[in-house]
């Protein structure tokens, strides 16, 4: 599929005419100065002829086009997974990208194992559907969020050099000097706007967005001590394990519409993955996403339009797959009781600036180790329980990773092959904690209330229309259920 920026015409009116629907899906480098910006960039709009025009970023920069310190290519919105099943690039794009946010080291062959092919085959593939070798685009990624942290923290450089999965400070700034013509500090103090210590980071969307949707979302599912949805911002305590150390804080997560922008807070206990906390920022607001596509496939579904309607995504997958479980067969309000007993029983208490925020959702090692009684005298049957705890140990041992950047295949077979992990389940999670926008629970109660049927045939019939979107589907038809009855 050609994109806007294979018409460079095209391109160029929506670059005259600021159009937020194609931010991040088009760049435009301008020769006479050797920077690239997105198309909202506030900048005088260059000459025609002075216009050249890329559809990602790791293509701009691979023209030897450096990153505008204005309109920050860096917080545009990726791009969002536009096929029913992703390509194996796709996959090892998101691969890439979790090593980078993470901060661990990255390695090609060990991807292409995960993904069954050679390292040979994938290099090949990946250079022919995003246009550079995976060395360029990881770079790529590692240096932009390197800008972002230099913009948007006041990190020691040191300090953004390990977040953004550089192994020394040298190796940091020779490339980022061969990259950018300039060094970090050079970059940090030519920033647009001077970094303090409270300031947030800034994600962008494209225009639709529909905020009060997804915020109702998290608001009907919230867990008392762990989130609070307040006006246009969440908060939420979260942990993580990185390079095998516990981490522990919270996030504030704030809508600001007028500026199709995300401001994000995050305690300075998270410092060390402030990158991937952006990454699963983006999963889980659904900030990548293409709402004209979207909307548009989902043109035919009997409810009133719903534009900009997004997928509710997940910050930590191990939670949301819990959260699954415990919601089988039982009301959103009956599953919101047995989660919050669990976190009442296992979470581990925690301090925050929130009075709201008191505790850590319970880790897989804790709950993988509880003894069944104890969890059963929650209220949780019994084979919840066995269904908990086998997937607790599965993520526990390293066997099952529930983020985007998980192979959907393999990930959805470990799920099916779980004690108490039917399709319905395997497809919910697929939804919310892969971001996997083509999955379909067909079994859903709900689904076949809203388009009355108890067929489940008949519901995969219909929903064909709405590939490769029918997890947006899903959502509005959930949206109206919760909304309307």
């Amino acid at each position: 599929m050609l994109s806007v920026a294979d018409d460079p015409d095209a391109a160029y009116l929506a670059l005259c005419t600021r159009d937020a629907r194609f931010d991040g899906r088009l760049f435009v480098g301008v020769t006479s100065t050797g920077i690239y910006c997105r198309p909202v960039c506030r900048v005088r709009t260059p000459r025609r002829e002075n216009c050249r025009f890329f559809g990602s970023r790791a293509l701009a920069e691979a023209a030897a086009f450096r990153p505008c310190l204005k309109c920050r290519p860096e917080i545009a919105p990726g791009l969002s997974q536009m096929d029913s099943s992703r390509s194996l690039a796709d996959s090892a794009a998101l691969m890439l990208e979790e090593t980078v946010h993470d901060g661990s080291a990255s390695s090609l062959p060990a991807i292409a194992d995960r993904l069954g092919v050679t390292d040979r085959h994938l290099r090949r593939i990946f250079q022919a559907a995003h246009g550079v070798a995976p060395r360029d685009y990881l770079a790529t990624q590692r240096l932009l969020l390197a800008k972002q942290l230099l913009t948007d923290t006041t990190l020691p450089i040191t300090q953004v050099a390990l977040a953004s999965g550089f192994e020394s400070l040298r190796r940091f700034n020779a490339a980022f000097a061969e990259r950018y013509r300039l060094n970090p500090t050079q970059l940090r103090r030519q920033g647009a706007e001077p970094a303090a210590a409270d300031k947030p980071l800034r994600l962008a969307w494209r225009p639709p967005f529909d905020v009060e949707a997804l915020l109702g979302f998290f608001a009907r599912r919230q867990v008392q001590g762990v989130e609070q949805v307040v006006g246009l911002e969440l908060r939420r305590t979260l942990a993580w394990t990185h390079r095998g150390q516990p981490l522990a804080g919270w996030i504030n997560a704030r809508f600001v519409p007028a500026a199709h922008e995300l401001h994000l807070g995050v305690s300075p206990s998270l410092a060390p993955v402030l990158g991937a906390v952006l990454q699963r920022a983006r999963q889980a607001f659904d900030l990548d996403a293409d709402p004209a596509s979207i909307d548009a496939a989902l043109a035919t579904l009997p409810l009133p339009p719903r534009p900009g309607l997004r997928l509710p995504g997940t910050l930590d997958g191990f939670e949301t797959a819990v959260r699954v479980i415990l919601g089988q067969q039982v009301t959103v309000k009956a599953a919101c009781t047995l989660v919050q007993r669990l976190v009442d029983r296992f979470g581990t208490p925690i301090a925050t600036p929130y009075p709201a925020l008191t505790h850590l959702f319970p880790d897989p090692a804790t709950l993988a180790a509880a003894d069944p009684e104890v969890i059963g005298k929650l209220g949780i049957v019994r084979q919840r329980v066995g269904a908990l705890q086998a997937l607790a140990r599965a993520v526990a041992e390293g066997r099952l990773m529930l983020h985007r950047g998980a192979p959907l295949e393999p990930t959805l077979a470990l799920l099916r092959s779980l004690p108490g992990v039917g399709e319905w389940t395997a497809q919910v999670i697929a939804m919310r904690a892969l971001a996997w926008p083509d999955a379909w629970p067909a079994g859903d109660v709900g689904l076949m209330n809203a388009l009355g049927t108890r067929d489940p045939k008949q519901l995969m019939a219909r929903a064909e229309a709405w590939r490769p979107w029918r997890a947006y589907a899903v959502m509005r038809l959930w949206h109206h259920l919760e909304t309307t009855t």
